[in-house]
């Protein structure tokens, strides 16, 4: 509950931190989000890189479990 609350709060102040009449903070966020992009852009590519990576592997891994699953079945008929 205590999480909600503040979430709420926290986007309230997003909201009145954007507004161009409030604060005036505009031009600073736009500046702050065009060269935050390009970085985030980036983070989040090579988080997709590894998990992708992460996935293959697994579903190599998971090939090898079912073959050799297979292989024992075959060998204890």
């Amino acid at each position: 509950m205590v999480a909600l609350i503040a979430g709420l709060l926290l986007l309230a102040f997003t909201v009145i931190a954007v507004h161009p009449a409030v604060l005036g903070w505009g031009p600073e966020i736009i500046m702050f989000l065009k060269g935050f992009a390009p970085f985030f852009a980036a983070f989040v590519g090579f988080i997709a890189v590894f998990i992708g990576v992460a996935d293959i592997k697994d579903k190599n891994e998971a090939k090898k479990e079912e073959a050799a699953s297979k292989r024992q079945d075959a060998k204890n008929e």
